[in-house]
């Protein structure tokens, strides 16, 4: 039985309670979907008698000589070019009859041999760096199916318990000085910005959490499946905030099926690992639970380097606030950072940092005039400041002050 998810405890119920009543979506049952990668298929026999076909995991085909008498696939990979040319060349070009096809049989089959290993080189050669195709969205709307398609694209791959990192929609005034009272993100603004959940919110925890809930909501609506273009019932639940402050909340989508029904806990703390553990138990391997934007860092500070020694000082430094064992135990239900988007300011200028659960980290740099991001370089583990400050000097970029007086050139 597949049935909407709770994070709640469940109480024990007796038989006769379950007499099928109730949300009638609870009643669902996965569809048991017969394996057929190795069937056995029928041979089919041609009227020449000369070509067989085996199981459709492992195909076998044997061509008659008569057929490869009259033509040879002979292929040549073009040096350099990492492509592969074919040309079809008749028998009688390597001085043997239609009529004889012993030298002609064994050369197709060198020629196949050859080809075939110039298509996988062509095929690796021309394939691109994934990290090489990562970009920085400039808009709400970007961000949300850059998120959005990463999410998909790692439960296509079988990562169904996710976490993402992405920034928030601002309202553009957010930086004038002075100014007591900031206004809440509208994402039907075309000229809200997005900003990194740091320290300079006004309204601390909870405001990142007025402007997070809206930014799960359109995420979730573009990676759940809906029915004729109508997307899933999203369902918000607050209850898993017992502070009600802490601007924890979890939003769980009801689709057509509950088979399709996704969790993201939003702004989780350590605190709500508990409730993340009692979904992930409900949801079974198939179903996608995420996070969104938890509260604990990327970036350890000394409590969570000693959490994550183990031993008595571990479990003191847990005790204390370090992140060690919630990290452990959301790594023990296989979760999974696939989408990170960070912003930091190096040198007075904005930088932003991207990754996937498929690429590498990719550092940019905003230009001076504010309208896009310059790739600045990558790493394979997540970069320090003292990373990004040497990857701006290594491409020549400097102080944005410097920059901004005609010290320096512009970017």
């Amino acid at each position: 039985r597949i049935g909407r998810l709770d994070w709640r405890p469940k109480t024990t119920t007796t038989d006769d309670d379950d007499d099928g009543g109730g949300d009638d979506r609870g009643g669902h049952k996965r569809s048991a979907i017969p394996s057929s990668s190795n069937e056995e298929t029928p041979r089919k026999k041609t009227a020449e008698g000369n070509i067989y076909y085996g199981t459709k995991k492992k195909k076998k085909m044997k061509l008659s000589t008569a057929a490869l008498s009259s033509a040879l696939l002979v292929a040549s990979s073009v040096a350099g070019g990492g492509v592969s040319a074919f040309a079809v060349v008749p028998s009688t070009a390597f001085g043997r009859s239609p009529s004889t096809g012993s030298v002609a049989l064994r050369m197709a089959e060198e020629a196949s041999d050859e080809s075939s290993s110039s298509v996988a080189e062509a095929t690796a050669a021309i394939a691109t760096d994934p990290t090489d195709s990562l970009t920085i969205p400039l808009t709400f709307d970007e961000m949300v199916r850059d998120a959005s398609r990463a999410a998909s694209d790692a439960s296509e791959a079988g990562v169904n318990r996710q976490i993402l990192r992405v920034l928030l929609p601002r309202d553009p005034t957010n930086d004038q000085l002075g100014q007591y009272f900031e206004n809440d993100a509208d994402t039907d603004t075309l000229n809200l910005v997005l900003a990194p959940p740091d320290e300079t919110w006004q309204g601390g925890i909870m405001q990142l959490y007025r402007a997070a809930a809206p930014t799960c909501q359109e995420i979730l609506r573009r990676f759940s499946k809906g029915v004729a273009g109508v997307p899933p019932k999203l369902v918000e639940d607050r209850s898993v905030d017992e502070s009600g402050v802490d601007g924890v909340g979890l939003w769980m989508t009801q689709s057509s099926s509950p088979s399709d029904d996704v969790c993201c806990f939003v702004q989780p703390t350590q605190e709500t690992v508990d409730a993340v553990e009692s979904i992930h138990e409900q949801a079974g391997p198939e179903r996608m639970v995420a996070l969104m934007n938890p509260q604990w860092r990327n970036a350890d500070d000394a409590l969570d380097a000693a959490s994550k020694g183990g031993g008595f000082l571990g479990g003191v430094a847990s005790f204390l606030g370090g992140k060690g064992r919630s990290l452990d135990r959301l790594d023990e239900m296989g979760f999974r950072t696939v989408y990170t988007l960070e912003g930091y300011v190096v040198k007075g200028g904005n930088i932003r940092m991207v990754k996937r659960f498929d690429t590498e980290w990719a550092v940019f740099a905003e230009n001076d005039s504010m309208t896009d991001f310059i790739k600045v370089g990558t790493m394979t583990t997540r970069p320090t400041y003292q990373d990004i400050d040497k990857m701006l000097d290594d491409k020549g970029i400097a102080l944005k002050y410097a920059r901004d007086i005609g010290l320096a050139p512009k970017l």
